[in-house]
């Protein structure tokens, strides 16, 4: 789950009405998820060797891999238009280096500013235009939130920052020295960060820097069971997570993987068991597209390259499962959805699972925003009724985007039943019997 990155750009929306059928249907009286393919999965996808999934580095492409090979294993088919279970696309990294910033005749250390450039070759000054547009930042402004627009640098701009922000200014530091992958190819503009008051103009100065762009190719891995009712298998119905994570983080205790178990290792492996009991029953009406999304944490970029190469108004409901390995404040058996007010998909999971153990409820945190931070927002964002499923007490979690989320947090069992509750819950969806209601424009934006 994401906390807002900075480069961030939403598609265009889409939305078409479809007529909705609220009558509950029963649930069918058949075996849950494998428990041994929950266990296996989320062990292997969280497990050190894939160093926190990070997108771009080799963990994440062990994590690809082995979710390819599971598609394989169980019988899926690739997405039509593809060879095989692979949706490849491209994301750009830029690093800037050798920079050097002179402010009205003074050298400035390289721990008082930061540069972000998408200029190979930069020699700028204020002779040249146009002109650089300049602000300041006091020490009482949201400085994270002032900046983030200015990471992708669409103008040159030079910010003076109040030196009473300077702890934040280290961690935006930190995160631009790391690095970062974008959707875009970086535009050739520069922002200038710095970390002190603005001078007395009339404002001179010089910044040299290098900047080295690269092309990184990422991969959502999707696998298909063509529906078999000739009148509904245009029809498609998403089970989605994210498979990447943080990948490494500063130590804690001699640990600096982030391994992602809850976030999203629990999703994606609610994923695979899906596909797998799916294929089992054998019966469903509508096509089921299985995907787990490449670079959700830097932007969702998966879901919105991923969104674009499908008809929106053809995808009748998407099921986004996001860390629901550990019980829901409401106790064991239950799960959350985001955006329950939004279309009658949550309404219609409720009926479906009356008379079982099992009980699905409204988001209880709402502040949280949680709707737009995952994967379903950009096809929400489409029309599609797009929900996300979750147990997470985020408010309270300190494991999350931590180097402690891992499988020993997890509740195995209760994570199996969560997703038991949402194959059986899902019947009237597959089966073409229940088509949840569109969701509008205005009520999808954030």
């Amino acid at each position: 789950m994401r906390t807002f990155p900075p480069f961030v750009l939403f598609l265009a929306l889409l939305t078409t009405p479809l007529f909705a059928q609220k009558k509950t249907v029963a649930l069918p009286a058949t075996p849950g998820v494998s428990a041994a393919t929950v266990e296996r999965v989320v062990r292997a996808l969280a497990a050190d060797d894939m160093e926190g999934r990070a997108s771009g580095k080799p963990g994440s492409t062990k994590a690809a891999n082995f979710l390819a090979a599971e598609f394989q294993r169980i019988g899926l088919e690739p997405l039509p238009g593809l060879s095989d279970f692979n949706q490849s696309f491209p994301a750009y990294e830029a690093r800037t280096a050798a920079a050097f910033v002179s402010l009205n005749g003074s050298n400035l250390s390289p721990d008082k500013f930061v540069l972000i450039s998408g200029q190979p070759h930069l020699n700028w000054t204020e002779a040249d235009e146009p002109a650089a547009r300049t602000f300041t930042i006091g020490p009482k402004d949201n400085l994270l939130k002032e900046i983030r627009p200015l990471l992708d640098p669409r103008e040159n701009t030079i910010v003076f920052i109040d030196p009473a922000q300077e702890a934040t200014f280290k961690r935006v530091a930190g995160l631009v020295k790391r690095g970062g992958l974008r959707a875009e190819k970086p535009a050739p503009f520069t922002t200038l960060l710095v970390l002190a008051p603005a001078p007395v103009p009339p404002l001179r100065f010089q910044v040299a820097a290098t900047t080295t762009i690269r092309t990184v190719e990422l991969r959502n891995i999707v696998g298909v069971l063509p529906g078999q009712d000739a009148d509904r298998a245009k029809e498609q119905v998403l089970f989605s997570a994210h498979y990447d994570h943080l990948g490494l983080l500063p130590a804690v205790a001699g640990d600096s993987i982030a391994n992602g178990a809850d976030d999203d290792a629990s999703g994606t492996t609610a994923v695979v068991a899906l596909a797998e009991y799916f294929k089992k029953q054998n019966n469903n009406a509508r096509t089921l597209v299985f995907v787990a999304f490449a670079a959700e944490e830097i932007g969702g970029y998966g879901a919105r390259y991923f969104s674009s190469q499908l008809d929106a108004r053809q995808v009748v409901a998407m099921f986004n499962i996001e860390m629901i390995g550990k019980q829901a404040k409401f106790g064991p058996n239950t799960a959350f959805i985001t955006g329950f007010d939004k279309s009658d998909f949550g309404s219609l999971l409720q009926a479906n699972a009356k008379g079982t153990v099992f009980h699905f409820e409204a988001d209880p945190y709402p502040e949280q925003n949680l709707f737009y931070r995952s994967d379903n927002a950009t096809l929400a964002r489409l029309g599609v009724p797009a929900h996300t499923i979750s147990t997470d007490q985020i408010p309270t979690d300190k494991r999350y985007h931590s180097v402690d989320d891992e499988v020993e947090s997890l509740d195995l069992a209760n994570m199996t039943a969560v997703i038991t509750a949402i194959g059986r819950s899902a019947a009237g969806i597959i089966s073409g019997q229940q088509t949840p209601t569109r969701i509008a424009p205005e009520t999808a934006r954030q």
